[in-house]
C-alpha cells in the first residue's frame, strides 16, 4: 500500500471500514482491558480484540514485533522500546524504532515469525494474523482503533501491562490526562460553537463529531459540518455541501501526504466565499497526530487548543 492511501486509511481510524464501507466506523467503546496481574508479574491473561477474546503471556516479552504505528509509539513511551525487535513499515515514530518492511495491511506471516517474537501487537487482524500466530505459539495482542479517549487510555495501560511496565503505563496516562485538561482549560468557552471541516484527503472525506478525532475537537465545543451524515463517522462530502455549510474552520490532515495547502484550498472553485477561507482559518494538522490514538493524543489536543485560541470569541 502506497504511503498516501495508508495515511488516508489511518486518518479514518478504521482501516477495514474505510476500504469496505466508505469510512464508516462504530462508536461503541472497546471494552476496557483486564489482567490477572497488575504488578508486573507474569503470567498474565489480557483482553485482546473487541469480542471478548484473551491472550496469555507467560513471561515478560523480550522480542516484540509491532504491526501498528500507535502500538509502536506506546511501546516506546511506556519504556518497552528495548524489547522491540521490529516494527511495521508505517511506524515512523520514534525515529529510532526498528522500522522494517513488515506490513499490517498485507502481512507476511513467514516474515513475522522470522523475528522469533514472543509477543506480536497489531491493530488489524484480517482474519489470519492472530489465529495463525496462535497456532505457532506466538501470543498476539489485537488492539483495534480506539473509539474514545478512555478506550485509548485503556489500550496504553494494556500494552504497558503486557510488556511488564504497568507503573510506567499508568504514569503515561496520568501525564496525558493532565496535559489534556490544561489544554482544554486554556481555551475560553463560547456562546456559539465553532463549526469545522476536517479534510482527510482531497476527495473530501471527513469526520463527524462522533469519530475519535471529532471527539477531540468536541473537547473545545467544535462541531463538524458532517454531523447527521448517513455514511458513518467518516463520510465523503461534496464540494457543494462543504461550501454551503460554510465552516468557521478548516483543518487539513492531508497537507503532509498530499501537499494540500491553505492556498490550494482557497483556489478551489467556490471555496473563496467560505468564512474559513475569507478569514484565514485554514490550518494544516499533523496527519500522524490526527490518525493515531497513542500517547501523542495530548500533542493533538494541544495543537487544536492553539488553533482555537487564535479565533476571537
Amino acid at each position: 500500500m502506497q504511503r498516501r492511501s495508508a495515511r488516508i486509511v489511518s486518518a479514518g481510524f478504521a482501516v477495514l471500514a474505510l476500504v469496505a464501507a466508505g469510512c464508516g466506523s462504530a462508536t461503541t467503546d472497546t471494552p476496557a482491558a483486564t489482567t490477572t496481574a497488575s504488578n508486573g508479574a507474569f503470567p498474565k491473561t489480557l483482553e485482546s480484540g473487541s469480542d471478548g477474546g484473551t491472550v496469555t503471556i507467560d513471561a515478560m516479552p523480550r522480542t516484540i514485533v509491532s504491526l501498528s504505528p500507535t502500538a509502536t509509539e506506546t511501546l516506546f513511551a511506556v519504556g518497552a522500546g528495548e524489547q522491540v525487535a521490529a516494527v511495521d513499515d508505517q511506524s515512523d515514530y520514534p525515529a529510532d524504532a526498528p522500522k522494517t518492511g513488515l506490513s499490517a495491511f498485507t502481512p507476511s506471516l513467514e516474515a513475522i515469525v522470522a523475528y522469533d517474537p514472543d509477543l506480536v501487537i497489531t491493530s488489524t487482524d484480517l482474519g489470519i494474523v492472530t489465529s495463525t500466530l496462535a497456532d505457532a505459539g506466538i501470543p498476539t495482542l489485537l488492539l483495534p482503533a480506539a473509539t474514545s479517549l478512555d478506550d485509548a487510555y485503556s489500550q496504553i495501560e494494556l500494552i504497558a501491562d503486557a510488556t511488564g511496565h504497568d507503573a510506567e503505563g499508568e504514569a503515561v496516562v496520568t501525564q496525558m490526562q493532565d496535559r489534556i485538561d490544561a489544554a482544554v482549560a486554556s481555551v475560553p468557552t463560547r456562546d456559539e460553537p465553532l463549526t469545522y471541516f476536517h479534510e482527510l484527503d482531497d476527495t473530501l472525506y471527513t469526520v463527524t463529531s462522533e469519530s475519535f478525532v471529532g471527539q477531540i475537537y468536541g473537547l473545545f465545543g467544535l462541531q463538524s459540518i458532517a454531523d447527521g451524515s448517513d455514511a458513518g463517522n467518516y463520510p465523503q462530502l461534496s464540494a457543494e455541501t462543504v461550501i454551503t455549510a460554510d465552516p468557521d474552520v478548516v483543518f487539513l490532515a492531508d497537507a503532509q501526504c498530499c501537499g494540500v495547502t491553505a492556498e490550494s484550498v482557497a483556489a478551489r472553485p467556490g471555496w473563496g466565499s467560505m468564512t474559513a477561507v475569507r478569514d484565514g482559518r485554514i490550518f494544516p494538522m499533523d496527519e500522524d497526530l490526527s490518525s493515531r490514538w497513542g500517547p501523542r493524543i495530548a500533542d493533538q489536543v494541544e495543537a487544536v487548543a492553539a488553533v482555537v485560541r487564535q479565533i476571537p470569541a
